[in-house]
């Protein structure tokens, strides 16, 4: 990356010298500022644009580059050309972020953790932006604002309450299995290197055959899973609000790289009709004794980057960059997503943000007929704009990314498919039973002390029974915990 210059005279802008860079100009001395000095309007116009609309989720984040590395042959699943053989390396860009808070939040709160990389590849830039929770609150993009609301301020009390939060969440029990993780010992990382990764959505792959599979992503930290308790965070918090972000950047810099092993379900597209419960469904996930997790890859950060605002504020992740042997699915989050996100980033950024170091294509170059708008720098100079056209312009591939999925039926709003065990409650059941008695005593913990800031009885007791219909025990111990924090 090319640094601007530290020697020769200090310059405005257009590259004019600066003849005096501590006094604005005066109508005489002690007298009124004048509009004539340009340096100062320069500066105070620059000072006031130096930082964009923050993001709605995840405006808080850390990033940092490096390089994904192919341990197995995945060629009979996809042919995505960054994953055709053992050894082929990738350069890559990670953001970490939470959800919930603003660009000024701590890092150590309870909340997801957004896990959004980039890949570089000679296709183009293949973006996975996904969580540290192979699940999430809800299953359709509509209703993702109103969930969002809730976490977010009130808009007449200023603050996040307790009372938005559980109503939703009592109202929506398919959020059940999400909140039993995010309020167990895993809800609060200890850094973004003791966490895991995950795609969380189901994807496409498909092979030079055009054969087609659906995939999951999992990264799993080498450095192992480290979780911080309610009140060792909320110490943190208060202390080192940057905790996670200095972390990463100083582990980088003394040369210890954190590192994910790369693993993939596969599930053959003809069994996804018959499968169990729904498999495009984000609020489940595929137990493993179906599909096994195969290791594809291992995914390195070896690189800070050298400005937190242009290359981590300004990054731009969306669901939709695919490249060719890989593609979207049903899942009706995933198909929300892929508008929502280059939505959020053309009016944060800019409709030509993905002209960013950052955000371009680092081992292949970009050919479009886009023009003009915010930030444009007028890369494409005199070339027609138009497609088809006799002038040597770039030109359509005819094979598509991805294969086409087969629908029949008539359009609507409808529900999706029905299978044997597209039930809100059983992973969730299945989560609690599967720790301990201490976790449990902790998760029960975690949960009692939120829910019991509800200011009704009835949204507390729904909240109560979405677990119950998990778990006779989760839901029991739960109502207890929190009668006796109500008294």
């Amino acid at each position: 990356m090319s640094v601007e210059s530290t020697t020769g005279p200090l310059t405005t802008e257009a590259g004019a010298p600066v003849a005096d860079n501590q006094n604005s100009e005066s109508a005489g001395i002690g007298g009124p500022g004048l509009i004539q000095d340009q340096l100062l309007i320069e500066k105070l116009a620059h000072f006031n644009r130096e930082r964009i609309p923050e993001r709605i989720v995840h405006a808080r984040g850390a990033g940092a580059y490096g390089t994904f590395t192919v341990t197995a042959d995945v060629t009979k699943y996809t042919r995505a050309k960054f994953l055709s053989e053992i050894g082929k390396q990738t350069e890559t860009f990670l953001r970490f972020s939470t959800v919930a808070g603003n660009l000024g939040s701590a890092d150590a709160v309870r909340d997801p953790r957004g896990f959004a990389l980039k890949f570089y590849t000679e296709e183009g830039n293949y973006d996975l932006v996904g969580n540290n929770t192979p699940v999430f609150f809800i299953k359709d993009a509509i209703k993702f604002p109103d969930f969002i609301h809730t976490q977010k301020r009130d808009p007449y009390t200023g603050s996040q309450e307790a009372d938005n939060v559980w109503d939703f969440w009592g109202l929506s029990p398919e959020s059940t299995h999400q909140v039993t993780w995010l309020f167990g010992d895993r809800g609060i990382p200890a850094s973004y290197r003791h966490m895991n990764g995950y795609g969380s959505h189901t994807f496409q792959w498909n092979n030079a055959a055009g054969e087609v599979f659906w995939v999951k992503y999992h990264f799993k930290t080498d450095q192992g899973i480290k979780s911080l308790t309610q009140a060792e965070a909320d110490r943190l918090a208060g202390e080192d609000p940057d905790s996670h972000q200095r972390d990463l950047r100083e582990s980088i810099e003394r040369g210890d790289f954190p590192s994910w092993t790369v693993q993939v379900q596969i599930m053959p597209v003809d069994e996804a009709a018959d499968y169990r419960f729904n498999p495009f469904d984000l609020t489940k996930v595929w137990p493993h004794e179906d599909y096994p997790p195969i290791e594809i890859g291992r995914l390195e950060l070896n690189r800070n980057p050298e400005n937190i605002f242009a290359e981590v504020e300004q990054s731009v992740f969306s669901p939709h960059h695919f490249v060719p042997g890989i593609g979207p699915s049903p899942d009706k989050m995933l198909q929300g997503r892929l508008f929502a996100y280059g939505d959020a980033h053309r009016y944060r950024v800019g409709i030509n943000a993905d002209h960013l170091p950052v955000n371009r294509p680092h081992a292949t170059e970009a050919r479009t007929h886009g023009r003009d708008g915010v930030m444009y720098d007028g890369r494409h100079k005199g070339a027609k704009n138009y497609e088809p056209n006799s002038f040597g312009g770039p030109v359509e591939t005819a094979r598509p990314l991805w294969q086409p999925v087969p629908v029949t039926g008539p359009t609507g709003g409808h529900t999706a498919p029905s299978h044997a065990e597209d039930d809100d409650f059983v992973q969730a059941g299945n989560l609690y039973r599967l720790m301990s008695d201490d976790e449990k005593e902790r998760l029960i913990n975690n949960l009692a002390g939120f829910i019991a800031q509800v200011s009704r009885d009835d949204i507390a007791q729904r909240a109560i029974e979405n677990f119950r219909k998990a778990d006779a025990d989760y839901g029991k111990r739960l109502e207890a915990a929190v009668q006796a924090l109500r008294g």
